[in-house]
């Protein structure tokens, strides 16, 4: 059929106002104009920023035209960068979706609109905009503003997050409860991306959304990675880890179909209705034969896309059109954008840069605090790689976190025994449980406030069927300026209730290095062990505080050994009493450890000794939780008349298996033992350093001494009421 000169100038104006995803060079050739202005160091923002400062609240972006919301995007862009290199946080992904933010807020009207941002570690510019701007000197700072999304902080927060995958199941919440109680307005839109899409839960909401047919716009951010942080080589290569990105990305040769269809859409409207019918038909089979049918139209979704998620002319009226639909269909908008987008440095190490600590924004170099004792997860990860090294049945698995787990460095070791499954522990947990199966060692590495996505994997896969997946989860403990979603309290209390795990947590690097050994060889039960954030201790603190006997190199250096396979449930006493230190009963206390806490006993242990001769404490690490060292813990009880545990854990955990074992072997019942629980407050601690957490938790050691002096009565213990 032969066009009208009509119709072919419509389809010449669709063809260049609708801007595909074209890279040239590696960036968007729409802003070439802009980008130029940073090509290289140094990184210079504006001078001023007078759009920005024009805005208070979302309302006032209503009155700016399309050419001041691009000025204030390329404002708000810089005003991110300067607040975040004063604080430190997740940087890439906030730069990624700078323009979306915009967008979002001057076509949306929240907070009666509902915006979710899934994970939320990219909503600085949407913080910045909503009246937070001159609270970011405060961002992730002990009495400051969150880094995520918090309700209680903002009513533009529509829903508080830190973990993935949850804003859709949250949008569609909103949306079926907005329609039910018969609200004017209902649109609820979740951002979802940079990992949060390779999730479960993502796909199960949905599913639930299609059939259900909740109005809602799920806006996919695709910025190449999928997962977060990629380039660890893995059995799966050095690509995202998910067939999701490579999906999307085929996605992206169906683009000139998308432009044609706009137009065959538009065009179809002037056609009688009898042909309308049949162009819908064609649409429909065009749709399939192009791009296979897509994934989220199987879903129930209307597909729209894929988009420049940085080219606000054509982003707004899509989001427009979208806003003002009566249709209750879900839409998924595909945007394709570039994490770290408009800072080149960013963009160009968008991993190392997708969360940083404060840094020159001229330069993009992070000020970082020198440090001579390695992390905790290196030396996890050294020391797996020396297991695997003699073991070559030993896999690592991680869920997106091969940075923070170590299996980065196991993976650069041994690529082929390396697996990164996405978000997506649940998957890694049953993962490891069928690899244990057919006699493979698998390490699932995960931190602990991620495993509790796992939960029911643990239990039912792996703890009743007895099978030997070690886990090692890292994080536990506070963690610092990540706040609540991510410390890792709670593993304790939920793994410590299950039959059959043996439980395991290093006090040192040594025991660290010990503990990866011996899960290595326990091949008769599941194993966790788990250690927090921070770097080892070094070896003259080991040899003077610890009381290890280290051998020096040929170099004449105290040198920390290599690992030994310890006895599973069994402690060990680190510090006794010395000289004529309490020489009756009620002047001996003994603390109990379970963790990296066992330093501040330590030091609480020599202060308390210094101030008063005839106190003597003795020091103890218990090593295990399951299955506990009853006979050290009975030693400590008979010979001491106080009994104080400490661990890096909450209400629920260590000192609740003590006390519960403790009042069942009758070590209570003459009243002659004075027991106290030290652990984490029944309490969510906000952002802050891990020793401000530690601090206010009472887990330090001034608090380990005052509990001493307390229990021993060298000081008049407050009352509740005064505290």
């Amino acid at each position: 059929m032969r066009l009208s000169r009509n119709c072919l100038y419509l389809l010449a104006c669709l063809s260049t106002t609708t801007s595909a995803f074209v890279p040239q060079q590696g960036h968007f050739r729409q802003n070439a104009v802009l980008r130029a202005e940073v090509e290289g160091p140094p990184y210079v923002g504006p001078a001023v920023k007078p759009i920005l400062d024009s805005i208070d609240s979302p309302a006032d972006m209503k009155r700016l035209d399309m050419r001041q919301l691009k000025q204030l995007a390329h404002e708000l862009r810089w005003e991110t960068l300067e607040a975040v290199s004063k604080t430190g946080g997740h940087l890439s992904s906030s730069l990624g979706v700078n323009e979306l933010t915009v967008a979002l807020h001057y076509v949306f009207d929240m907070p009666e609109d509902d915006i979710i941002w899934d994970v939320s570690h990219q909503c600085y510019p949407h913080k910045i905009l909503t009246g937070r701007r001159h609270s970011m000197p405060t961002l992730r700072q002990a009495g400051g503003i969150s880094g995520f999304c918090k309700r209680k902080e903002s009513p533009y927060d529509s829903f508080g997050a830190g973990h993935s995958s949850t804003s859709i199941s949250a949008a569609q919440g909103m949306s079926v409860a907005k329609s039910m109680l018969g609200k004017r307005r209902n649109n609820c839109i979740a951002v979802i991306g940079d990992g949060a899409i390779t999730g479960g839960m993502a796909y199960e909401a949905m599913n639930s959304a299609g059939y259900l047919r909740s109005r809602m716009i799920v806006i996919l951010n695709d910025n190449g990675q999928v997962s977060l942080p990629t380039g660890t080589p893995s059995a799966g290569g050095t690509v995202p880890a998910s067939q999701l990105s490579t999906y999307t990305s085929n996605l992206l040769v169906s683009k000139p179909f998308q432009n044609f269809r706009d137009f065959a859409k538009s065009f179809n409207k002037l056609l009688p209705e009898q042909l309308q019918d049949v162009n819908k038909r064609i649409d429909e089979y065009a749709r399939g034969m192009v791009s296979g049918g897509t994934l989220f139209e199987e879903l129930g979704f209307y597909y729209v896309g894929p988009v420049d998620g940085h080219d606000l002319d054509n982003m707004i009226p899509i989001l427009e059109k979208l806003r003002d639909s009566d249709s209750n269909k879900p839409v998924l908008l595909h945007l394709k954008t570039v994490k770290g987008y408009g800072y080149p440095p960013a963009e160009q190490a968008s991993d190392r840069l997708h969360a940083v600590g404060k840094f020159n924004v001229a330069t993009a170099v992070q000020q970082k605090t020198k440090s001579i004792a390695p992390t905790f997860t290196s030396i996890f990860a050294n020391a797996l790689i020396e297991a695997a090294t003699e073991d070559r049945t030993i896999v690592g698995i991680t869920a997106a976190m091969p940075g923070g787990t170590g299996m980065d460095i196991f993976g650069r070791r041994f690529p082929k025994r390396t697996f990164d499954v996405g978000i997506a522990e649940q998957h890694a947990v049953t993962m490891a449980a069928g690899m244990a199966c057919e006699g493979l060692k698998p390490f699932a590495c995960i931190y602990s406030t991620f495993m509790q996505r796992g939960y029911d994997q643990v239990v039912h896969d792996v703890a009743i069927q007895n099978l030997p997946v070690r886990m090692v989860l890292d994080r536990a403990g506070f963690v610092g300026n990540d706040g609540p979603t991510h410390h890792g309290c709670y593993d304790l209390a939920y793994l410590g209730c299950i039959p059959g795990l043996v439980i395991m947590s290093p006090s040192d690097e040594i025991e660290l290095k010990n503990m990866v050994k011996t899960q290595a060889v326990t091949d008769d039960a599941p194993s966790v062990m788990r250690y927090p954030r921070g770097t080892g201790y070094g070896a003259e603190t080991l040899r003077t505080l610890f009381g290890y006997e280290l051998e020096k190199n040929s170099a004449g250096e105290y040198e920390i050994p290599r690992g030994q396979v310890i006895p599973i449930g069994k402690g060990r006493v680190v510090r006794r009493s010395s000289g004529d230190r309490g020489k009756s009963r009620k002047d001996r206390v003994a603390i109990l450890s379970f963790g990296t806490r066992l330093h501040e006993a330590l030091v609480a242990a020599q202060q308390v000794e210094e101030e008063d001769e005839s106190l003597g404490v003795t020091v103890a690490d218990a090593r295990f939780m399951k299955p506990l060292d009853v006979d050290l813990v009975r030693e400590l009880a008979d010979e001491h008349s106080v009994l104080i545990t400490v661990e890096e854990g909450s209400i629920g955990g260590f000192g609740d298996h003590v006390l519960h074992f403790l009042t069942l072997d009758g070590q209570m019942d003459e009243g002659n033992l004075k027991f106290r629980p030290m652990v984490m407050p029944d309490a969510y601690f906000e952002a802050a350093t891990q020793r401000e957490q530690y601090e206010a938790a009472g887990l330090n050691a001034r608090h380990i001494r005052g509990t001493i002096l307390r229990l021993t009565k060298r000081i008049v213990a407050p009352q509740l009421q005064d505290v």
